[in-house]
């Protein structure tokens, strides 16, 4: 078959960027409400607050973007870590960022598992996968 036949198999994207991306935007939406219970709770300097709470939902949506690129994962698991550590100023953070760095472990394992297993299938079977 032909990559050109309607039965062929359209190309898919790969899983682990596409789980991760997902994890990193969700974690930027919880740091950013996360930032909004700080502010709240009065933790620090009201300014303080904004800027490290807004520079680390930044950073996080611009890791999405950078995952599958050199040093995209290991920048996105240091990332889970100084979210893990917000938990020394609002305590919850240690349950959100335990919860967030699982699922980013998760999400590295399931997804080099699935684009594997999608290589070894076009592997298989050469000329079913189209463009």
């Amino acid at each position: 078959m032909s990559s050109t036949d309607p039965q062929a198999v359209r190309r898919k994207r790969p899983a682990k960027p596409q789980f991760t991306q997902t994890m990193l935007v969700l974690e930027a939406f919880v740091v950013f409400f996360a930032t909004l219970v700080a502010y709240g709770l009065r933790v620090a300097d009201a300014a303080t607050v904004w800027w490290v709470g807004g520079a680390l939902t930044v950073v996080l949506i611009v890791l999405a973007g950078w995952v599958g690129r050199p040093g995209g994962y290991v920048a996105g698991s240091v990332a889970q870590v100084v979210v893990l550590a917000c938990g020394f100023v609002v305590p919850m953070m240690f349950v959100v960022g335990a919860v967030f760095a699982a699922m980013w472990v998760f999400s590295l394992r399931v997804g080099g598992r699935i684009d594997r297993e999608r290589a070894e299938w076009d592997a298989a079977h050469p000329g079913m996968v189209g463009p």
